[in-house]
């Protein structure tokens, strides 16, 4: 090194693309210097370009090759949840930097989630509260809803999170068929070729898949009417699954019963036609947002970090 070069700072420049919790925060404030992403002006941004070294991110964090280039000195994502499809994977392998996310922690808080979200749409617990509140229930008691126990499950994407939906629905004496890129040889369920050929053949259909051109508008008009005037859609996955137009449509002239989603197509705004409608759930994409959850995955993340750069572990 030149006596005109400036070196690395001792600690490794940490960009944030996600709030912390002030224990976190203070932790990593011991190995890293913290930058956060939303108060960096144009030219703070440049003065720093060939010193930020990593990222730290949600899974709703959207990380273009525009932004990539603008770092290059980056080496780490680490994104704190499942979904990394905000994340140009293909941009980030060419330029040499790792993505890592925390798969494993958070699917069993998404499959709790998911179950939740169905048994209030098909016993109608949001609608019932209100009708208690409201005092209607003075004038006559609330109508039949759908059963939830016995029914035919569906899911699309049998992956950690599929899987743990697949378990807990067993527990409700469930038949579970499910589709995705492949079939798979450790599990008893059935499988369906097409997400047509299963909506067609289930009383709820479950998106437990990830984003991306692959599934973009994969719930369309036709597969909404394949899943009929009982049928029930949750969604978990990603808002990009479904046609937003398609499933307000359906749930206006009842061709699906109701519709409970947790992901939206431009988060955090929600059309106002499925907030106006009765047969619907709506939940602000807090599935994986449990505070065991959370510290578990804020936990793994740290692990990451620290391996990468060779670094100590953190005692409290």
């Amino acid at each position: 090194m030149s006596i005109h070069e400036s070196p690395l700072p001792q600690r490794p420049r940490l960009l944030l693309h996600t709030a912390l919790t002030p224990a976190m925060r203070e932790r990593l404030q011991l190995q890293f210097e913290l930058l956060d992403a939303a108060a960096l002006d144009s030219s703070r941004s440049s003065s720093l370009s060939g010193q930020v070294r990593a990222m730290l991110c949600n899974a709703q964090s959207v990380i273009g090759s525009e932004q990539l280039l603008q770092w290059p000195a980056l080496e780490l994502i680490v994104v704190i949840g499942v979904g990394m499809d905000g994340i140009d994977l293909d941009a980030a392998e060419q330029m040499g930097i790792q993505v890592c996310n925390t798969p494993a922690i958070s699917a069993e808080d998404i499959a709790d989630h998911t179950l939740a979200l169905l048994l209030a749409a098909t016993r109608e617990i949001v609608q019932a509260n209100e009708f208690v509140r409201h005092g209607r229930w003075l004038r006559g008691r609330y109508p039949p809803t759908l059963r939830f126990s016995g029914q035919r499950m569906g899911i699309v994407g049998l992956g950690r999170i599929g899987r743990a939906v697949a378990r807990r629905s067993q527990a409700f004496d469930m038949s579970i068929a499910y589709t995705g890129r492949a079939p798979k040889n450790d599990v008893p369920y059935r499988w369906c070729g097409s997400v047509l050929e299963l909506a067609a053949d289930v009383d709820f259909l479950v998106l437990c898949a990830s984003g991306g051109p692959a599934t973009r508008g994969l719930i369309d008009a036709e597969v909404l009417q394949a899943l009929g005037p009982q049928g029930v859609l949750v969604n978990v996955g990603r808002g990009s699954i479904v046609d937003e137009k398609a499933l307000r449509q359906a749930l206006q002239e009842r061709t699906i019963a109701a519709a409970a989603l947790d992901v939206f197509v431009h988060e955090p705004q929600v059309p106002e036609a499925l907030m106006d409608l009765p047969n619907t759930v709506l939940t602000p994409h807090m599935a994986s947002s449990t505070r065991h959850g959370l510290q578990a995955m804020l936990a793994q993340a740290e692990v990451c970090l620290l391996q990468h750069f060779g670094l100590p572990e953190i005692t409290d």
